[in-house]
């Protein structure tokens, strides 16, 4: 995507309120060239910031603007394995960037319903969708509460990067209650053995832009619901 095109307005000023001076660009991802996102421009991680800027950015992370390594990889699964999706209602929670949900309408799922609580994440889903050509596509429903789905008729939930806080962990059961199936992506928890998943591949990761992690953390770990 050429770098001349401005974010969007909405996004953009939602987004500086964490960071006044950041810059979004359109970022071409390494492990799915075909999904570009509008991503923090990598340079603000050389610069110094204020102590109220750090102090903003902890309590109103824009996590959204980061392409996480588990989204990135469980994206790049979908676009290698279209029929996890094909013609399937898709859940993407957490959808921070929305990189899951648009790869999976790339792999042509009847629906998707990208659900985060966060805001910001809300508005990067719609702005990566027009970036990627998906701007009325009416498979693509944006939503904060994914579990008033639990009686609809969906197919599969997916969920990258929501354990790096273990007090998430109650949610491997609640997807298990609610949904028919369940695929986590996750690089972060160690000795995973949770009743109810299976191991069921491994792919190696890195968030982007790069924020220089250990090499433990780019290994990213799938687990299918029994």
């Amino acid at each position: 995507m050429p770098s001349a095109i401005s974010a969007p307005k909405e996004l953009l000023q939602h987004f500086r309120q964490t960071l006044p001076h950041a810059e979004l660009l359109p970022t071409t991802l390494p492990d799915v060239p075909d999904i570009s996102l509008w991503l923090v421009n990598p340079a603000i991680m050389d610069a110094r910031l204020s102590e109220e800027t750090i102090a903003a950015v902890f309590d109103k992370p824009a996590y959204w603007s980061f392409c996480w390594a588990s989204g990135q990889a469980m994206a790049a699964m979908i676009l290698e394995q279209a029929e996890l999706v094909r013609d399937k209602v898709i859940v993407d929670f957490g959808t921070g960037s929305g990189i899951v949900a648009i790869a999976a309408l790339m792999a042509g799922a009847k629906t998707v319903y990208a659900s985060d609580l966060d805001e910001g994440a809300l508005l990067s889903v719609q702005a990566n969708a027009e970036l990627n050509g998906f701007a009325h596509d009416d498979r693509l429903i944006i939503n904060r509460d994914c579990f008033g789905l639990a009686d609809a008729s969906v197919d599969l939930v997916m969920a990258a990067d929501v354990l790096y806080d273990w007090e998430n962990k109650p949610l491997l059961e609640k997807f298990r209650r609610c949904f028919k199936k369940t695929l986590i992506a996750d690089s972060r928890v160690k000795n995973f053995s949770e009743p109810g998943y299976e191991a069921i591949a491994v792919k190696r990761s890195v968030t982007f832009p790069d924020l220089g992690e250990f090499e433990e953390f780019k290994t990213v770990n799938f687990y299918q619901s029994l």
